[in-house]
């Protein structure tokens, strides 16, 4: 296969051969704002999962949970904290180095934060559903769904998109 001109052309700007006629900084701005609104994306669900979390410890209801679904709930809501830290890291990082010409690293690490919230969130999503199936249903539903929203996180978050990632790399 002959390479596409416009690809090499490319690739002389800034060393990717994508088709993208674009500096380096123009690719760090154009990265970090996609970083940037997939945290958006991943911080209203974790927000709206961490207020529904917060909000059942003032039920009646809460005081007839048993220690192990107290301690699970627990659990659940330092998983939405943390998550909500890990998505927000970013952004101080970015605030930190701003004007530096450092956007490179606040890329990469708004790529890792945002990778390791998203592992958080799976955690947290199976969580909560496992709880109110424990609470609803009790502790075989619990855990029969959390097994299977646990299976559907990692093949829709992980497995099929490295199956498509490999496919694209040999197209």
């Amino acid at each position: 296969m002959i390479p596409d001109a416009s690809a090499s052309q490319a690739a002389s700007v800034d060393g990717f051969a994508d088709g993208r006629d674009e500096t380096p900084n123009e690719r760090a701005d154009r990265n970090w704002a996609e970083v940037l609104q997939e945290l958006r994306v991943l911080q209203t669900g974790t927000q709206i999962l961490t207020g529904f979390l917060l909000a059942l410890a003032f039920q009646l209801a809460f005081v007839a949970l048993s220690q192990g679904q107290r301690t699970f709930y627990l659990v659940l809501v330092v998983l939405a904290a943390l998550s909500a830290i890990v998505a927000l890291a970013p952004v101080g990082l970015h605030r930190v180095l701003f004007a530096r010409r450092e956007k490179n690293i606040v890329v990469a690490y708004g790529h890792a934060a945002l990778v390791t919230a998203l592992a958080t969130v799976g955690a947290l999503l199976v969580g909560v559903v496992a709880f109110v199936f424990d609470i609803v249903l009790g502790g075989a539903a619990a855990v029969t769904v959390g097994v299977v929203a646990g299976v559907v996180v990692v093949v829709l978050w992980i497995a099929i998109p490295v199956m498509l990632r490999s496919r694209g790399a040999g197209a």
